[in-house]
């Protein structure tokens, strides 16, 4: 039984829902962490209704944050669970991407989804296996889990911009060439932008390459 997902939504500036962006925040923080980067999107994205589902789990090491999955590494849990736990967690988030379909009115080729860190792991695992590809995946200081699942299990293949801060102190830079070649080798058009002195964070130049390969990809440019 899937987990609902308690989710921020600001509606499009238009008034009219077109497109959708899900943002998925790293370990230990919220929705509300990443829907503050709805402010400078939207008016360069006036159809699109942005939305921030909180993570199933609270974290262990923030209380007020939450989690996809536990990392071993960092609060000490077991493993085994943190593997069972991200599988869960896949199964709640699929669950809620079928609700924003199907309650925004769109199709899967007008939904973008953001990572951040955790939410990138979660984003590149869960999307690449649903039915129907996404219009893009935005991946922020983030890695590709089970990369030697992919060829097996990829369903989707969306094109995916990798976007990584070369400071990292977090999630190591070379993250984003590993999950490239990884994603390239599974057949996806893979984008990247490495956002110079930067470390674990969202700088401008980032958000401006994300901004620019989402309107791309939602057709905007175009017209």
């Amino acid at each position: 039984m899937t987990r609902a997902l308690d989710a921020k939504r600001r509606a499009p500036a238009s008034g009219r829902a077109g497109s959708a962006v899900v943002f998925l925040h790293g370990y230990g923080a919220d929705g509300a962490d990443l829907l503050g980067l709805a402010d400078p999107l939207a008016q360069h994205l006036p159809d699109t209704v942005f939305l921030a589902p909180n993570a199933p789990e609270r974290s262990v090491v923030n209380p007020m944050g939450f989690q996809w999955f536990p990392i071993p590494w960092l609060d000490g849990s077991d493993p085994a669970e943190a593997e069972a736990a991200m599988d869960r967690a896949a199964d709640d988030l699929n669950a809620y991407l079928d609700g924003v379909l199907a309650e925004e009115g769109i199709g899967a080729d007008r939904l973008v989804i953001v990572g951040f860190s955790q939410g990138t792991m979660m984003a590149l695992h869960v999307a690449l296996r649903r039915p129907e590809p996404v219009a893009a995946l935005v991946g922020f200081s983030g890695r590709l889990l089970r990369p030697e699942a992919l060829a097996d299990e990829i369903v989707s293949r969306p094109p995916v911009l990798l976007i990584h801060g070369d400071r990292d102190e977090v999630v190591p830079p070379a993250s984003l060439p590993a999950a490239a070649e990884a994603l390239q080798g599974a057949g996806l058009d893979v984008f990247a932008h490495v956002m110079k002195g930067t470390g674990h964070g969202i700088a401008p130049d980032g958000l401006s390459v994300a901004l620019a390969f989402i309107r791309d990809r939602l057709g905007l440019d175009a017209e």
